[in-house]
């Protein structure tokens, strides 16, 4: 629970604001319109900014998105 309010409440970037507002627009006008594929395609939008997934929201929480660095002088 602790890591869940972590995640809500840390780490916000621009791209994850943008993420959500962008999925809850989406998703609310595609509601109005009664096109259920988008509302699916919204959510998805929004849950990525709500909840940070991966690293295209700039918060890598697992750490599987840091690569080793490679010394080139050896």
């Amino acid at each position: 629970m602790k890591a869940l309010m972590f995640r809500l409440t840390s780490q916000w970037t621009f791209i994850r604001v943008f993420y959500l507002l962008t999925g809850l627009f989406i998703a609310s006008q595609a509601f109005i319109e009664k096109q259920w594929f988008g509302v699916l395609f919204g959510t998805y939008f929004f849950s990525m900014g709500l909840f940070a997934f991966g690293c295209a929201s700039g918060a890598c929480f697992s750490g599987a998105c840091e690569k080793p660095t490679v010394n080139k002088a050896d």
